[in-house]
């Protein structure tokens, strides 16, 4: 990858980059490793089908038509919303710089408020009526500090931190589609924050968000913010996902204390234990922010995928490869630096042996730059 200053994506570039991240087995890690590999998206989409046949696969790898793109894009601008590209200048600073950062985000609302600096405050969705309260007052508190909270539009803690930075400004990462509500409850949160703050998600229009979409949504949660601020969470909380993702990002930790008998702080006890920073008030969120230096991330030029491609390797390297590579894995997750220290093979030729696994629907990534084999059944 290299850096060049902010550039637009020409039409066809950016339908290019739809297609390809739409199309079957194709995820945010792999787009990112195709478009080095190959120099452009549309480069990549002539690749998908051999690329999938020598990792395996025996039909055909569906690849997302020029129409079904076209269509998507039409659907976003009938919705009034932006399709901003990785490296395209509006897109978050701090997210473009994470592994797995979307190529592609819908956008709606106050886009302009993407460029602050931000901090999540999430929690449970069956918060005590004190919790809603504390989320609503310290998202008051850190959005009138000049800080954008984001937060998932869930109910519950999510929900009540939003209210209390409609003044100031809050971005809402939704799970499903940009124009899905879910839950049906927060309609009309919905429609304040699309009309105050900023709406935004890596799903094509009108899709429910189903349970494996969460996880995936609280990476972009974490992911914009300099900070994660968990209120209530029980111990198999999606809150400790999103702080758990933040911590691999990179990102500062804040647990607000509760008390022992109830269950919902038993998972931000916990992070306190583990060195999250007590949180009672905005205060303690901005003492730590304070101290940090700038983030450089936040000035960097963006990213773009405008390098020379690398000469690929070879094709008798590869066979040779292909069976080493897939004896050391298996259906637990397994680091891929580990792979490339256990083998005798570069790290261009484990990458492409990965990327035509994971295309042939044969492999599957896991947060930390992990994988593992599809248990076939």
């Amino acid at each position: 990858m290299s850096k060049s200053p902010d550039r637009p994506l020409a039409g066809p570039e950016k339908l290019a980059w739809l297609r390809l991240i739409r199309s079957e087995n194709v995820g945010t890690i792999t787009f990112h490793r195709l478009v080095e590999r190959f120099g452009s998206a549309g480069a990549a989409l002539e690749a998908l089908p051999e690329l999938a046949r020598r990792g395996g696969r025996a039909r055909k790898i569906k690849v997302c038509p020029k129409a079904a793109a076209e269509r998507e894009m039409e659907a976003l601008d009938s919705l009034g919303a932006r399709l901003i590209a990785r490296g395209e200048a509006g897109y978050p600073a701090l997210l473009a710089h994470i592994d797995d950062a979307p190529p592609l985000l819908g956008v709606i609302g106050h886009a302009h408020l993407l460029e602050r600096t931000a901090i999540a405050v999430v929690g449970a969705r069956n918060a005590s009526l004190n919790g809603r309260r504390f989320a609503r007052r310290l998202a008051g508190d850190l959005g009138s500090g000049g800080l954008l909270v984001v937060s998932g539009l869930a109910r519950g803690i999510d929900s009540s931190a939003h209210e209390g930075a409609l003044e100031t400004g809050t971005a809402a990462v939704l799970a499903g589609g940009i124009d899905v509500v879910y839950p049906e409850e927060a309609a009309g949160l919905y429609a304040d924050i699309r009309e105050r703050g900023v709406l935004m998600s890596e799903m094509p229009p009108g899709t429910r968000p189903q349970a494996r979409h969460f996880p995936r949504r609280n990476r972009l949660i974490s992911g914009l913010s300099r900070g994660v601020v968990v209120v209530e969470a029980s111990p198999r909380s999606g809150s400790l996902i999103t702080a758990r993702l933040a911590l691999e990002q990179g990102r500062e930790v804040f647990a607000v204390p509760g008390s022992p008998l109830d269950p919902r702080a038993r998972g931000t006890n916990d992070l306190i234990r583990q060195g999250a920073t007590l949180t009672e008030s905005a205060d303690d969120v901005f003492a730590v922010l304070n101290e940090m230096a700038p983030p450089p991330l936040a000035e960097t030029e963006p990213i773009v995928f405008s390098a020379p491609s690398p000469e690929p390797p070879g094709e008798s390297e590869l066979h040779t490869a292909r069976t080493d590579i897939e004896e050391l894995l298996g259906p637990g997750p397994v680091m891929v630096d580990e792979i490339i220290r256990n083998c005798q093979f570069s790290f261009a030729v484990v990458s492409m042996v990965l990327l035509e696994l994971e295309l042939a629907g044969r492999l599957e990534r896991h947060p930390g730059n992990q994988v593992s084999l599809v248990q076939e059944l």
